[in-house]
Order: C-alpha cells, then structure tokens, then sequence
C-alpha cells in the first residue's frame, strides 16, 4: 500500500514493465475511490443541514423547492453529460501517455462548455415563471418554487465548468483535489444559506446575546447560497486544472485550429447520457405529478426521504467515479483484462458500502428525518418509505458502478436503454398503479423494485463483456 501510495498519478502503475498484484490492484481500487467517497457522504452532510435549515420553515418551503428537484437534476445532469464527453476522452489520452492531446481535449471542452452552460442557463430563466404550475404544484408554493429555480439556472454556466473540471482532473487520476474542493462547496452552501436564508436572530450562548447576520430570503436564499458556492468552487476548480495539473495545464496564449473530431468522439459519448439523464429526470418529473395529488406533506416527506437516502447511495457513486478512472485509463493503455478486473473489484467495493449503508438506513431511518423536520406527519411517512427503500441498496449500488465503469470504456448507449426500460417500463408504471391505492408507499415500493431489476441489467451487460470492445478506445488511442 505505501509504494502505490508515493505514486503521483495512477498512469504510471498502467506501464507495461509494471505488474500489479491482486493485492495491489485492490488496494489502488480503494486508494482512487476514498476521496472521491468522502466527498460525497461530506456533500451528503451538508444537505441535510441544507434541508434541516429550509425544513424548519415548514412543509411549505421543503415542498417548494421539492416540486422542482427533478427538473434541477435534469438541467444540472446534462451539465455533467456534457463534462463526461470530453474527460472520458482525458483518461484515454493519459493512459496512452499522451499528454499534449489531452491538454487539447481539455481546451477544447472549455469552448464547449462556455456556450453550453449559457444555453442551459437561458432555457431554464425562460422557464422559470411556468414551471412550478406545469408540475402541477399547488398555488401556495410555485412563487417559491419558481425563485428557487430562477436562480439555480443563472448559475448553470458555472455549475458546466465545475464539472469539466472536476471530472477532467479525476479521469487524469487527481481524485484528492476535486474531492477537496467539493467538500469545500458543500461547507460554502451551509455558510451562505445560513446567512441568506433566516433574518437577523439572536442566539444564547451561555448568558451571551449573540446577534446573527441574515438576510431573511428564505427558499431564495437557499437558492443563492448554493448558487454563489457554484461560482467560488467553479473559479478555484478551474484553476487547478488549468494551471497546476501535470496533464491538462493549458496556456491560453496559444492559438489552437478547432478539432472536430474531438467534438464527434464527445458527441458519440455524451449524447446517450445526456439521454439517459433525460430519461430518468423525465421519469422524476413524472413521479412529481404522480406524487403532487397526495398533497404537501407529501412532496416535503419524499423530498427528504430523497435527501436522506442519499446518505446511503453517494458512496457508490464515489467508487463509480474511480470505477471510470480506472478504466479508462487502462483500456487507453490497451490492457483490456486489467480494466475488467478493476470493474468487477468496484462493483464489489460498492456493493459492500451500499449493503451496509442500506442496513444503517433501516435501523435509524426515524432519527434521520427527526434531524431534517418538525413535522410530525412528515416524519412518520418519510421513515416509513425510507425503510422501504433499504432494501434496494445493494444492487442500486450494482447499477451505479456498473455504469460508472462501462463509461470510463465509452460505454454509453446500452446503459441508456437499460434506464430506459426500467425507469418508464417499471417504475412509473408500478408507481401510477400504486399511489392511488397505497399513497408514498405505493410509489417507493415502485421504485424500490425498480432499482433492483436495474441492478440485474447492468450485472448483465457487464458479464458479458461486450462493453470491452469500444471503437472510441482505438480512435483515441
């Protein structure tokens, strides 16, 4: 562990006079994804003091920004399809040792991402005042709703650029520095929600009559905390990429022709996930509109229970995103077998942390919501599908490693349809069938079931190995 450990970029144990042991190869599984995990149970942590914070306003406020999640996720995921279409091409690049092209890939994904994020942001301003009451919000929350996601699309352009350089630095092996700086965003959020959200108060501390600063926005608030974390962390992102990466530092004086093949290969990448995003999205909009005629207690106690579970399921994702990493980069040093193995250790690593965060969840699942509301109804009904949803963990944990590591291979298009069949063939149709009979359950009994026939699917796919043979990888490479 201590000699993989002085290693300063994972590329170097890929060389072909290098040898890893199963040891060893385990070992680097572990050592790429602990950063990347951590991040995101810190980020987990920081939004149940986000949700704690607008939740003591009441049901209101939880179901104002709630009616909105899904449609945040959806612009918010086809920021991160357009980031993954270009740093899967990086961590092809680094793991052939071509560093030039790499900082070509990387300059020409900020081109694209300026254009792209501004798009984004415009398309989401224009919709803002409507979107509330498409969603079928009830009148008494989509004012609120419709400041909250006002704001969340003016800092899109931002969130485009944390993302290409987030996952930039990560494909070319820098877990630690996007893993710190997220974890920084997340400490950003809780600062400025605490002072933009809630008015000037005082607080006792030991006799002491301490005045705290606030700005008494309420949901807006909550909006611009998060949005003003965006642009620090997408500023400080940027920079470490651009100048103090080994592998992606680029200088901005030089003059560069347009590749468009670096354009097609990112099409060829991004555009099923940029579907894929839609489709499950698309599905969260459709869940909202079954969930929104169970009433407001209800949207804020699925709302959180989201927010909550959470809690268990980041930590896949962190190893999913090791899972590209590694793959990637071992696929772009034509070491096809290595990068199977790396899969299925992953898959076994998430399983792992998945499983027992789902057992966690169970056992104190009522302690959880007790933490992010006040309301007594909502607390009953949000442990309740919580617990319902425990025991989709572990193979929801195969799903999202699984697709982590077929798009670090590039991937894409079979792991779309998959969500595609599951999400509209199974669990939208078992949540219409069962909202109106069981209520909340119905429709987290739908998705718990779901996500289990999902996680089978990509077990599937990835057995068979067809996702081995990219013709990406040899075009990169």
């Amino acid at each position: 562990m201590a000699e993989i450990a002085k290693e300063s970029n994972i590329s170097d144990w890929l060389d072909d006079k290098r040898k890893l042991s199963f040891r060893q190869q385990i070992q680097l599984v572990i050592r790429l994804s602990i950063p990347a995990i951590l991040a995101e149970i810190t980020s987990i942590i920081m939004q149940y003091i986000d949700a704690a914070m607008v939740g003591s306003m009441g049901a209101e406020a939880s179901a104002a920004i709630g009616i909105v999640t899904s449609s945040t996720w959806l612009l918010g995921g086809l920021c991160i399809s357009a980031a993954t279409g270009f740093s899967v091409q990086v961590a092809h690049l680094v793991g052939a040792g071509n560093k030039d092209e790499a900082r070509e890939v990387f300059a020409h994904s900020l081109r694209f991402g300026l254009v792209f994020g501004v798009l984004l942001a415009l398309f989401g301003i224009l919709i803002s005042p409507v979107l509330p009451v498409w969603l079928g919000g009830k009148p008494e929350i989509t004012s609120a709703a419709s400041g909250y996601f006002l704001i969340f699309a003016c800092a899109l352009p931002a969130t485009q650029f944390r993302q290409i350089a987030g996952s930039m630095l990560q494909c070319s092996g820098d877990m630690k520095t996007p893993s710190v700086l997220n974890i920084a965003m997340c400490v950003l959020d809780v600062v400025f929600n605490s002072l933009l959200i809630f008015p000037v108060r005082q607080i006792n501390i030991n006799g002491f009559q301490i005045t705290i600063a606030g700005a008494g926005l309420g949901v807006s608030g909550a909006a611009l905390g998060t949005a003003l974390s965006e642009v620090v962390i997408a500023a400080l992102m940027l920079w470490a990429a651009c100048t103090k990466s080994d592998y992606l530092k680029i200088t901005f004086s030089k003059k560069r022709r347009r590749n468009t093949a670096y354009y097609k290969r990112a099409a060829q990448i991004s555009l099923p996930i940029a579907f894929e995003h839609t489709i499950l999205c698309g599905a969260q909009v459709a869940l909202t509109h079954i969930t929104a005629p169970l009433g407001t207690v209800a949207i804020a106690a699925n709302t959180l229970a989201v927010t909550a579970e959470s809690f268990c399921y980041m930590p896949g994702y962190g190893v999913g995103t090791a899972a590209t990493t590694l793959v990637g980069q071992s696929l772009g040093a034509g070491k096809k077998e290595l990068a199977k193995r790396y899969a299925w250790l992953s898959v076994a690593l998430g399983v792992g942390l998945m499983s027992f965060m789902g057992i966690l969840m169970f056992l104190f699942a009522p302690y959880m919501f007790a933490m992010l509301t006040p309301d007594e109804e909502v607390r009953v009904i949000g442990a309740q599908i919580l617990r319902i949803e425990a025991f989709a963990e572990p193979l929801y944990a195969a799903s999202i490693v699984v697709a982590g590591a077929l798009r670090g291979a590039g991937d894409t298009r079979i792991p779309s349809i998959i969500n595609l069949v599951s999400m509209w063939g199974v669990r939208i149709t078992a949540a219409a069938l069962l909202a109106p009979r069981i209520g909340l359950r119905g429709v987290w009994l739908a998705m718990c079931g779901e996500l289990c026939f999902r996680g089978v699917l990509f077990l599937i796919r990835l057995k068979r190995g067809k996702w081995l043979c990219n013709s990406l990888i040899t075009v990169v490479k």
